[in-house]
């Protein structure tokens, strides 16, 4: 994703980078990224394709890229026409306290090539499985319990890249359970660690919906600066919009279950996805593919749409007939299956649980009868239809998942760059 060193452009360095949510609304507001690291191999191809996106994007020859997209191209020639300066910006490697000499020389090797003696801002949050409210109910069923899980102490790592570089800004993003994670002991912890190598902090709570993305997705955001730098934590102005979850619908094919049609059902025209640019007259559709779901889970998903269609109302798991019932556990989760709220200006938290299946996403659509394809679940998290995801299908939806959705990742950036300005940084 290296872009043209143009002079007052600003770096960061993506940690936890996954598949470049939170480094999409960096990159589109004109940051410079110095390296993404992420342990996920398929994430991992994921930014390197983005990467070549961005480089056919600057040097005008996005023919290639469709081509790829397209399957012309297999994508080892595809990459091999990138410079390998570029692809090596992302770095697939596991953080660790015994990975992280190999990770500091790549990218001390990166920056001293491109003649970067400060990082500008470090972004990235670590894996939130271990702080969320839904992994602490199921920790149970858990070999590793959770107060003991690892992930809880990757802010640690995160640290020590700021120790090591201090970038003027960092941005750490994660659940809202990490306020309560191990009884608070954690979220203690972790402000002590961060304002220890040099930083003020605070954090908020931010709702993606807030910048424009029409999903209900609430998230804290710290936010740190170096000390005495005069510098704070930005506010983000809200993005009010008219437009309703189907507007992310309208111009996709409609397919049925376990069907695939990688062709725009209408042209590009002005609304929300052109004026929030998730798609563009230039895009090639891709990932419209359906899950091919079970009968008794399609009769299931019939009665959650018409219910939801009779007053927006809710089906409770054991109000089904018996013969449709296969879970035996009817305390917990009874709202297992659930419909995107198309006719609402947002609808509930995508979620990495999409990778196993789809019953909490089924499509609003009742002629359709299915579950949301990776394409539908992208743009529910905002990223643009030139955004390809590699891997199979539940690796594209953990990506999609666990990823920061790039119109909220946009609205953080520029409140970030205008502090910079503000403060009188210089970029590159």
């Amino acid at each position: 994703m290296l872009m043209n060193n143009v002079q007052n452009n600003y770096n960061f360095i993506d940690l936890f980078a996954g598949a470049g949510g939170l480094s999409e609304g960096f990159l589109q507001t004109g940051f410079v990224p110095i390296s993404h690291v992420e342990m996920n191999e398929f994430a991992a191809k994921t930014l390197e394709t983005r990467s070549a996106y961005y480089f056919f994007k600057n040097t005008n020859n996005l023919e290639l890229y469709k081509n790829y997209l397209l399957g012309k191209i297999p994508r080892e020639d595809f990459i091999s026409k990138v410079p390998n300066s570029i692809i090596k910006t992302v770095i697939n490697e596991t953080m660790s306290e015994q990975s992280l000499p190999s990770i500091f020389e790549k990218i001390d090797g990166i920056m001293k090539i491109r003649g970067i003696t400060n990082v500008d801002v470090i972004i990235g949050g670590p894996p939130c499985q271990a702080y969320s409210l839904v992994g602490r109910a199921q920790s149970s069923h858990m070999e590793i319990p959770m107060e003991k899980d690892p992930r809880n102490y990757l802010y640690k790592l995160y640290a020590r890249f700021l120790k090591r570089y201090q970038p003027r800004m960092f941005v750490f993003e994660n659940v809202t359970g990490i306020l309560s994670a191990n009884g608070g002991v954690i979220w203690k912890n972790l402000q002590i660690c961060l304002k220890q190598v040099g930083y003020e902090i605070e954090c908020r709570e931010q709702n993606a919906h807030s910048f424009g993305v029409l999903q209900n997705r609430r998230r804290m955001i710290i936010v740190g600066w170096l000390k005495n730098s005069g510098l704070k934590y930005p506010d983000f102005p809200e993005v009010k919009t008219n437009a309703i979850v189907n507007d992310l619908f309208k111009d996709l094919p409609k397919i049925q279950s376990g069907e695939s049609l990688n062709k725009y059902a209408t042209p590009c025209s002005n609304g929300y996805i052109m004026d929030f640019g998730i798609r563009t007259n230039d895009d090639v559709l891709t990932l419209q593919t359906s899950r091919p779901n079970l009968e008794r889970d399609k009769k299931i998903y019939q009665k959650v749409v018409e219910l939801w269609n009779d007053g927006h109302k809710r089906l409770n798991y054991n109000d089904l007939p018996e013969e449709l019932k296969t879970h035996k556990n009817r305390h917990s989760f009874t709202d297992r299956f659930k419909v995107v709220e198309g006719d609402l200006s947002c609808c509930h938290t995508i979620l990495a649980h999409l990778s196993r299946d789809g019953h909490y996403f089924i499509h609003p659509d009742i002629q359709q009868n299915r579950s949301i394809t990776v394409r539908e679940a992208a743009r529910i998290q905002s990223f643009p239809d030139s955004y390809f995801f590699e891997g199979p299908r539940t690796a594209q939806f953990l990506q999609i998942g666990n990823a920061v959705p790039p119109l909220m990742a946009k609205g953080i950036a520029k409140g970030i760059k205008d502090e910079l300005v503000k403060g009188g940084c210089n970029g590159i």
